[in-house]
């Protein structure tokens, strides 16, 4: 049994859209991840389906691994046409803002974004939603932004003309913010929604070979040198970082996706509990994920220190500068948290 996660008000709202409204735009963060492409792609089809004109667009490029998924050869970007983005942004009736919470988190899309005069609805499972949709169908519970695709499609009735290309897309979108099943996702009802893809003819396991087992040869190489080279063990606060620069990405001929689970990875390793990963970019700008186990709240660490958010478990930020300095942010934040009566944080000193 499905637990109810929208109000009845906000779903007969999306559906009096829908009778009307003929022009979507589909949005989501930067850096778009296996959730964010999708959850759009299974709504963009979805909305196709019924004979409405749908674009998706998101602020730069997906990784390439994700690039077989049904739709992605025509997802559009900010970065390649800002002026075109933005007018179709103007002239569409409803906008889609799928996996971000606030208007920020789609950077050069912002404006447009909030001077529209389109209907907005956010479908969205962080933390703290800020309020510029009209209608917010937010679950921070939930396992990713493409379950609560998945509830939408059942709160519109609509599950049974679903077809197996948009079930394909909110699988990957489950598979990839789990990692594969591997936190959050420690449910009767997410394997029950699994178990609905798969009776639409989805291959699970084919998915997850498409998106753990798609990468480059550079990609394998790549990451034998930051395991090797690059990774930092802090003995005494259970937390591990990963640094990287631009001559670094260069030297293994980076591409887009080639760096995704390098955040993951040390929390394979007995004991530690939080792991960092900073990625530099140009410009002085420095990306930084998070992750953690046992309850250690990453996402708090990275709106104190790298001006983020995201989940208790995972989290991403940036900073401005080198990366040494970065590291040094890294290593402030941690000697702050040393000082916590915080059961969470304590045990990282443990």
């Amino acid at each position: 049994m499905l637990n109810n996660y929208f109000s009845s008000e906000d779903v007969a709202q999306f559906r009096v859209w829908m009778e009307w409204a003929d022009n979507y735009v589909i949005m989501a963060h930067k850096s778009p991840d296996g959730d964010a492409v999708g959850s759009s792609l299974a709504l963009c089809l979805f909305l196709q389906s019924k004979g409405k004109n749908v674009k998706v667009v998101f602020p730069d490029c997906p990784p390439d691994f994700l690039m077989w998924m049904s739709g992605a050869s025509e997802i559009m970007t900010y970065d390649s046409n800002p002026d075109g983005i933005s007018d179709m942004i103007y002239k569409a009736d409803v906008l889609c803002c799928l996996d971000f919470n606030s208007p920020g988190r789609v950077e050069g899309m912002a404006a447009p974004l909030l001077y529209s005069r389109a209907k907005k609805i956010m479908i969205d499972h962080h933390p703290n939603p800020s309020g510029f949709c009209d209608v917010i169908l937010s679950h921070p519970d939930s396992s990713s932004t493409s379950e609560l695709v998945f509830h939408l499609l059942c709160a519109l009735g609509e599950w049974g003309n679903v077809t197996r290309q948009i079930a394909e897309c909110i699988c990957t979108g489950m598979i990839t913010d789990t990692g594969g099943f591997a936190y959050n996702s420690n449910s009767s009802q997410f394997f029950y929604i699994i178990s609905q893809l798969i009776d639409k003819n989805v291959d699970k396991d084919a998915l997850f070979r498409k998106v753990f087992n798609n990468y480059s040869e550079y990609r394998l190489r790549l990451t034998g040198f930051v395991l090797t080279e690059k990774m930092r063990i802090y003995e005494g606060c259970r937390t591990a970082l990963i640094t990287l620069s631009q001559s670094e990405q260069e030297r293994y001929h980076c591409q887009s996706g080639d760096t995704e689970g390098f955040a993951n990875m040390p929390l394979q390793i007995s004991g530690v509990l939080f792991s960092v990963f900073m990625r530099e970019f140009g410009n002085g700008k420095i990306r930084v994920s998070l992750r953690s186990t046992q309850g250690v709240p990453c996402d708090r660490f990275s709106g104190d220190y790298f001006h983020g958010g995201g989940h208790r478990s995972a989290s991403g930020g940036e900073f401005i500068g080198t990366l040494d300095e970065c590291v040094r942010e890294l290593e402030r934040g941690l000697e702050e948290w040393r000082k916590s009566d915080e059961d969470c944080i304590i045990q990282l000193f443990r």
